[in-house]
């Protein structure tokens, strides 16, 4: 049936999965993607959302280097929000409201009309090695099939146990059964495993909710959208969400269950997400707070389901009941099914090499929630890279790595790799120390030239990218080259409470002044004028005016990447002995013998290794 030996096989149909296969398949490599239910490709299996803070850049990013999230994610969107457009650049983050089930439903379509991408829906419960190589997998059928490189993307699937009160059942998500054998089969090989855990909140009927007693949350009214290409369009019409909030009767109530609670009675061990908590543990660590946010969120344009985020929980069905009818508007509410946690096996990721391949077995890769991050798009990130990383390993063609300051992917998997991490990862801005370089608003000027390279994107929009960067040149060039009287400005100026000029100034200067935008420019006959004549449209206009007002803050944050860089050209010799290394602190010595990293650079990110360490390094090896 398999007789065929495929180039890449992936394990898992999830967000991380589903990029993985399309990657690999759009790099030439034939691939098949195992998953245990067809029909649940790409489910969203909690909130019914793309991007937001740092994570709306990542499907950015994704979409510059040729996935589909960010196409997926404008197809089947109900609703669209630019977040903290009030903030610097750096900061503006894309986010979506989806339709649940056109989203997975998009995402198959699109997966199936992919050259080279097979599928077979069954459970592998197997890993088949040679030596120090993986050279298939074994499905619960008891089917072998091999592979020149296989990809685990289980998300919460490896021995999953879901957890409602004092009840406990095995489980990937609720109504699927969780995956056994790949754990055990890696441990037999020497890998090390921990357990981790995340919550979902319960959805509802929406026809049971009062929105009359909520704060309506619409979209932007001039909504934008995820993908750079001309093949999807922003949203004409859009669903509104609503918030609303609980209350310290509702906290009393939930406080009834905390000792039929498994996070409050020991029965769940392993850590959750630190920044997406349940409500249990937001009312235990915050308990001087009267009052917790609730977004309630359709779940598609038709059905009447109604994620109720903010309220994760794993409480008993009775206290979730009896609390979540104590929220203003839920006074009524009829459940479609309660909120639980569900614990799961993952691999810290110290034991992987940047391309995601596992330092261990060659040829074996890893991405997603088995790599302990939290969120769709982290997910997807991973398996974009470790789709490419695997065709281009058994093409025999160098890895393709990602800097710190050429993406927050890059941020991502550095992070994952150099420090590790004990509870669900999970991106914020914060984390990329270039944020003001990895702006959603240019992913496409940073990344497309890369994927044109790979393969993973086409001539024409390689040239869409070039016309971009050519036309955002040319209204600097022309601000910078054209002056303005004192008599065409000033009025302009006087408006927006900007001071008056008495002399002629280039329009650069005038342009970078933070009172101003670039409608108030174009309201200038010689502005506008150049706009038309050169068919300048919005991307193109946004470009230039944040190249004008944070020149500055860009080129600063330039010049540090650069300084860093030249550590990332300083190479360690893969198996360095680091014991002999005497003056390295013990500490140091330990941590860099465990994570081996390959260059200086990420050698001083690693936690525990001090910048004498990394003195010590650069003296000993001649530099």
């Amino acid at each position: 049936m398999f007789s065929t030996v495929y180039d890449v096989i992936v394990v898992g149909g999830g967000h991380a999965g589903s990029e993985a296969a399309a990657a690999s398949a759009n790099m030439g490599a034939h691939t098949l993607l195992i998953t245990m239910s067809l029909q649940n490709i790409a489910q969203m299996s909690c909130n019914p959302a793309m991007g937001g803070i740092a994570k709306g850049q990542i499907i950015r990013e994704i979409d510059a280097l040729g996935g589909y999230s960010g196409v997926v994610t404008d197809k089947t969107a109900i609703q669209f929000k630019m977040l903290n457009k009030s903030k610097g650049p750096a900061m503006w983050s894309p986010r979506a409201q989806s339709d649940r089930m056109r989203f997975a439903e998009c995402w198959r379509l699109m997966l199936e009309q992919t050259s080279k991408l097979d599928f077979y829906q069954d459970s592998v419960n197997g890993l088949l090695f040679e030596g120090d190589k993986i050279v298939g997998v074994k499905t619960s059928l008891g089917i072998e099939i091999k592979a020149k490189a296989v990809i685990i993307t289980a998300g919460t699937f490896l021995n999953g146990l879901i957890h409602i009160g004092d009840k406990s059942f095995g489980g990937g998500r609720a109504g699927e059964k969780a995956s056994t054998g790949i754990t055990e089969d890696l441990v037999k090989v020497g890998f090390e495993a921990g357990r981790m855990k995340t919550g979902t909140p319960p959805r509802v009927d929406g026809r049971s909710l009062d929105y009359s007693k909520m704060i309506e949350q619409p979209g932007d009214e001039n909504p934008e959208k995820f993908s750079y290409l001309a093949t999807t369009k922003p949203l004409e019409i859009q669903r509104s969400c609503y918030m609303t909030y609980t209350s310290l009767e509702v906290h009393e109530v939930l406080r009834e269950g905390f000792d039929r609670s498994p996070m409050f009675n020991g029965r769940i061990q392993s850590i959750g997400p630190r920044y997406c908590p349940s409500i249990e543990d937001k009312i235990d660590r915050f308990a001087s707070k009267t009052r917790h946010q609730i977004f309630v969120e359709p779940e598609g344009w038709d059905t009447v389901e109604v994620y109720v985020n903010g309220f994760s929980t794993s409480l008993p069905e009775d206290i979730q009941d009896k609390a979540l009818r104590k929220v203003a508007g839920f006074e009524n509410v009829k459940f479609f099914r309660f909120g639980y946690a569900i614990e799961y096996d993952y691999f810290p990721p110290t034991q992987l090499k940047h391309s995601l391949e596992t330092k261990r077995i060659k040829n074996l890769y890893f991405a997603g929630q088995i790599n302990g991050t939290t969120g769709y798009e982290e997910a997807a990130a991973q398996g974009l890279m470790a789709g490419i990383n695997a065709a281009l390993n058994i093409q025999g063609k160098e890895p393709f790595v990602l800097k710190r300051d050429e993406a927050y992917i890059g941020v991502l998997i550095d992070d994952l790799i150099t420090k590790g991490t004990e509870e669900p990862y999970r991106m914020f801005t914060s984390r990329a120390e270039y944020r003001t370089l990895l702006r959603q608003d240019n992913a496409d000027l940073r990344l497309t030239p890369m994927a044109y390279k790979l393969g993973m994107v086409s001539k024409e929009r390689m040239d869409r990218v070039v016309e971009k960067q050519n036309k955002t040149d040319l209204f600097v060039k022309f601000l910078l080259e054209t002056s303005v009287l004192p008599e065409e400005i000033n009025p302009i100026l006087e408006a927006n409470d900007s001071a008056k000029i008495d002399q002629s100034m280039k329009m650069f200067k005038i342009a970078a002044r933070p009172q101003l935008n670039f409608t108030d420019l174009r309201k200038l006959a010689k502005v506008e004028a150049f706009v038309k004549e050169n068919n300048i449209d919005r991307e193109v206009e946004e470009q230039t005016e944040i190249h004008v007002k944070y020149a500055g803050y860009i080129d600063k944050e330039r010049n540090q990447a650069d300084k860093v860089n030249r550590l990332e050209n300083v190479s360690i010799p893969s198996n360095f002995d680091y014991s002999k290394v005497k003056s390295l602190s013990i500490e140091a010595r330990q941590k860099l013998t465990k994570i081996q990293p390959i260059t200086i650079s990420q050698a001083s990110r690693i936690s525990g290794v001090s910048p004498s360490d990394i003195s010590v390094l650069l003296v000993y090896m001649g530099r």
